[in-house]
């Protein structure tokens, strides 16, 4: 056997093509394996997270990225305890309830600036403001009751609240005259149905004091202690993910279609077009050139307070024990 070291000259017999095919050990790199929760099915929405592993970007910041398949049997607080992923995606209000159950965990980055969630009626209805919904019914999904019936009782109005899934149908064959809607998605699916824009009425509940964030990047206190590292790589590689799909919205768009049909979900280019020029207005606030990642005070707290104030929630939860960023400092705070 041929012995050699690093200062001996390789053996004759390598050939300088085989060389360049050599890999030196100190430039392999161990890829971290970590598990992605959404709170929904495939689509534009998490854009960012599919193109990264599609493109090699994860990998680059030393990351095996898995997006586990989104479960409606299964809540965040009970999966996050459990420890299934590494890292949510969550609603602000949804993480206080998960806190409040006794799950520590932490947002470490908060991409979403303005809240999406909107209600929408037909003008045909006779509702063109807020205080005409009194005694109207309202189609809600379920799960996400707190900033519509927030928004009711701040302006002391009876309205049935309706509990539906993800179907438009019930507005659409006017069993209600108000339906809550995503301006991204919902809203969207809505005009495809061939409703047209100037038929509608549009009230963004941030509009109204309710600007509930969604999208915060949420892991456990004790993942942050002990591998901080490893968040802000990952929160970085996101960034950095979403910054190619705004960039590069054709090839985003194909990358989504293909992992939305893999979970055998129906897709729609055009829709899941809209979905991420929705998105990227929603990440790069007004006046920006960069994403955002920030939760400010103010945010934060006058959400809480107000879910206290309607007994949402009973437990309060300081602003630097939930908000830990992995990027800068707490700026605007």
């Amino acid at each position: 056997m041929l012995l050699f070291s690093c200062r001996n000259n390789p053996p004759s017999t390598i050939n300088e093509g085989d060389a360049d095919k050599m890999v030196q050990p100190d430039t392999v790199k161990k890829l971290l394996s970590v598990r992605l929760l959404p709170y929904w099915v495939p689509s534009a929405q998490f854009a960012g997270y599919y193109v990264g592993v599609e493109k090699g970007i994860f990998e680059k910041h030393g990351i095996s990225l898995e997006i586990l398949p989104f479960d409606p049997q299964l809540s965040s607080a009970s999966a996050i305890k459990d420890k299934k992923p590494d890292f949510a995606l969550l609603w602000l209000v949804n993480a206080m309830e998960v806190r409040e159950k006794g799950v520590g965990i932490v947002n470490i980055c908060q991409f979403s600036s303005r809240s999406s969630l909107m209600l929408i009626t037909k003008k045909s209805s006779g509702i063109s403001k807020i205080e005409d919904m009194n005694g109207k019914k309202a189609a809600i999904w379920i799960g996400f009751e707190q900033q519509p019936r927030l928004l009711f009782g701040k302006y002391k109005l009876n309205v049935e609240m309706i509990p539906i899934g993800s179907s438009n149908s019930l507005f659409l064959q006017d069993g209600v005259d108000i339906i809550n809607a995503n301006w991204f998605d919902e809203y969207h699916s809505i005009l495809n149905n061939g409703i047209a824009e100037d038929e509608l009425n549009k009230f963004f509940l941030a509009d109204y004091g309710f600007n509930f964030l969604e999208d915060g990047l949420y892991c456990l206190n004790q993942k942050m202690r002990d591998d901080p590292q490893l968040c802000r790589n990952f929160v970085e590689a996101v960034i950095e993910s979403w910054n190619y799909a705004f960039s590069h919205e054709d090839e985003a768009i194909e990358i989504v279609i293909k992992y939305a049909k893999a979970h055998n979900q129906p897709v729609n280019k055009s829709h899941q077009s809209w979905m991420l020029k929705a998105y990227k207005a929603l990440y790069i606030p007004d006046g920006k050139d960069s994403i955002n990642t920030q939760l400010t005070r103010n945010d934060y707290e006058t959400t809480q307070q107000l879910m206290i104030d309607s007994r949402l929630l009973t437990l309060y939860i300081p602003y630097d024990s939930i908000y830990k960023p992995c990027l800068g400092s707490n700026v605007n705070r």
